[in-house]
């Protein structure tokens, strides 16, 4: 039996409530996170958001998605059907719960706007910062007639752009982040999902010109994934990117991974594979948030999302972007790219 004096005690309990915190909560600052998309049903049999939140395997949870804006449509599979009365944008009251829910279990839930099908974008900077606006009031602390998700309030903001302009995201993103400062009690988070070929086809300029807090990059899908490591995989290039490029010279960047093999075309590997590659990524870049996946029924239902857990937690570490990591430049302009794949099953 170990006995500790007294005085000592608060000291050990605040280590231990710091390793808890490694593993157990979101933390922008750690390399540890796990991060991964929640409700488009894409392996057929999701849950409740709830259920996913009840254990400490992910850290984050991505709501998937806004599918339209700034005319706002939602689509959340099997998980919300019902609808505001005389409107087709529909109300989540289960989802409310299960959102205060995880926060309460000390994850962060964000919404994903966008998707790989879907009528959104802006015609022009204002109109960005509008709809800025009108997130905060429907997501956020702000006041509407309709919020999908009553009294709960949202972490933060992703966006998953693959189709139209760039025009009016770096103004949504600024005028939004306005309204985070308003409110200093809660940590907001911008982020958003690129495809892996650098720059990305739809979000590069707005990556140079917003501020993000987090960048799921989707190593799939794509020349660059993960079944290219170690030849094309290209972290490299996106590490460079958030220590010269970035607004926010501590942004962290996420290996974005398919949660199995039918989570996209190319790109899956299993846990071992996964963690040679993570480890690798660790070892050599500051930039690196931890991992996201796609999606948690996916991720869940294969098994991964446990061996996931575990390299996370096997030697996480937590502190600021100060190591400057040397990347290779070359043309990518050739390559095929392809997007998410945005299942929406009501089933």
């Amino acid at each position: 039996m170990l006995l500790f004096r007294r005085k000592h005690i608060p000291r050990l309990l605040s280590a231990i409530l710091s390793c808890q915190s490694l593993v157990s909560a979101f933390n922008t600052n750690c390399n540890s996170n796990y991060a991964s998309y929640y409700g488009q049903n894409s392996a057929r049999n999701q849950k409740s958001l709830g259920e996913y939140c009840k254990d400490s395997t992910e850290d984050l949870i991505v709501l998937a998605f806004m599918n339209g804006f700034p005319n706002i449509l939602l689509n959340f599979a099997n998980a919300c059907e019902t609808t505001f009365p005389d409107s087709a944008l529909l109300h989540c009251p289960t989802i409310a719960q299960d959102i205060k829910f995880c926060q309460s279990k000390g994850k962060a839930v964000i919404l994903s706007m966008g998707g790989a099908s879907g009528a959104y974008g802006f015609s022009s900077d204002a109109d960005g910062a509008n709809f800025a606006d009108t997130v905060w009031n429907m997501f956020f602390k702000g006041s509407s007639d309709q919020r999908p998700f009553d009294d709960a309030v949202l972490d933060g903001i992703d966006l998953d752009i693959e189709g139209g302009s760039p025009t009016g995201y770096a103004s949504f993103i600024k005028k939004l982040r306005s309204h985070y400062s308003k409110d200093s009690d809660k940590q907001y988070y911008i982020a958003a999902a690129p495809q892996c070929p650098f720059p990305d086809a739809y979000l590069g300029s707005t990556l140079n010109t917003a501020w993000f807090d987090m960048v799921f990059v989707q190593f799939y899908n794509n020349y660059c994934g993960l079944n290219a490591y170690p030849g094309w995989f290209n972290f490299d290039e996106w590490d460079k990117w958030a220590k010269t490029n970035s607004i926010n010279k501590d942004v962290r960047v996420f290996i974005g991974a398919p949660g199995s093999p039918s989570a996209a075309s190319t790109g899956y590997v299993d846990g071992p594979a996964l963690a040679k590659v993570f480890k690798s990524v660790r070892s050599q870049y500051s930039s690196l948030g931890g991992i996201m996946t796609w999606d948690v029924s996916q991720s869940r239902t294969s098994g991964l999302a446990k061996d996931i857990r575990t390299m996370l937690d096997n030697g996480g570490s937590c502190g600021n972007n100060t190591t400057t990591s040397p990347a290779p430049t070359y043309e990518v302009s050739d390559k095929v790219v392809i997007t998410h794949q945005n299942y929406q099953d009501s089933s």
